[in-house]
């Protein structure tokens, strides 16, 4: 088995971190439910009904993604969450780079900690 070196492992869970700064104030917003964010979320097109079913699917999928058995897993499933959040800023002509960056954080995150990841997706020089 190859040996991780430790600034892998640190910036690997560095970058699988990150995301946390997006992703709790979103489904807590989701879970609370105030009328600024339910004015939004209903202006985007979705139904007031659907925040809380989002805000649980949001939270199970980052768990996931924070369980060293789970994570690619729930990387995975963030990364389509993510999917759906670049199609609502593109469909209401809002900037997207964010969620995308997102995105490849988490994948670079569990990329450079999880050297199963790496022999299974070897980057060639």
């Amino acid at each position: 088995m190859n040996t991780q070196k430790k600034w892998m492992t640190v910036t690997g869970w560095v970058l699988t971190l990150l995301p946390l700064l997006a992703f709790v104030p979103s489904a807590s917003m989701k879970f609370m439910a105030k009328p600024e964010l339910v004015a939004n979320w209903v202006k985007f097109g979705y139904s007031e009904a659907s925040l809380f079913p989002i805000a649980v699917a949001e939270s199970v999928c980052l768990l996931l993604y924070l369980i060293p058995k789970t994570s690619v897993l729930g990387g995975i499933l963030l990364v389509g969450y993510l999917g759906g959040a670049v199609a609502t800023h593109v469909h209401a002509s809002k900037p997207f780079i964010i969620p995308i960056a997102i995105g490849v954080m988490i994948w670079a995150g569990l990329f450079i900690r999880d050297p199963r990841l790496r022999e299974l997706l070897p980057v060639k020089s």
